[in-house]
């Protein structure tokens, strides 16, 4: 019997070894929103919503880590002041999450967009990039 008791003592272990690496591997996110690991924009789309973390950038590849929290596929979206596609993601099923990053070197309003059930203009939003910072 005494060396089965080494192998009972292990059991609570590895019952409490995936708790640990669940709670650290969690996504955290910095006070501004953006995700921690990656300094990624956050954004929330739903079946009726998309909320960006931050509604702005500087100029230069920004990051946008898409969570759909709604029902029906959906896409992202990223357009110029003149309304072309600057850059897009599809196929961002219902629970999961994609990230898209972009370079936008041209300061100016742009427009974003979450198009649950990948139909039509979609839920749109405000975008601003800002002029890249100089050093100096």
């Amino acid at each position: 019997m005494p060396a089965r008791l080494p192998r009972l003592a292990a059991i609570p272990l590895l019952a409490v070894a995936p708790l640990a690496l669940l709670t650290a591997c969690a996504d955290k996110s910095n006070s501004d929103g953006s995700d921690a690991k990656s300094g990624a924009i956050t954004v929330q789309a739903a079946d009726d919503t998309c909320k960006l973390s931050r509604t702005s950038a500087p100029a230069g590849s920004i990051a946008f880590k898409i969570a759909n929290e709604g029902s029906r596929i959906t896409e992202f979206y990223v357009y110029s002041p003149e309304g072309k596609v600057v850059s897009e993601v599809e196929g961002i099923g219902p629970g999961t999450s994609r990230t898209m990053t972009v370079k936008i070197d041209k300061a100016g309003s742009y427009t974003t967009a979450c198009k649950p059930g990948m139909v039509g203009k979609g839920i749109r939003g405000d975008f601003t990039v800002t002029a890249k910072k100089r050093h100096g």
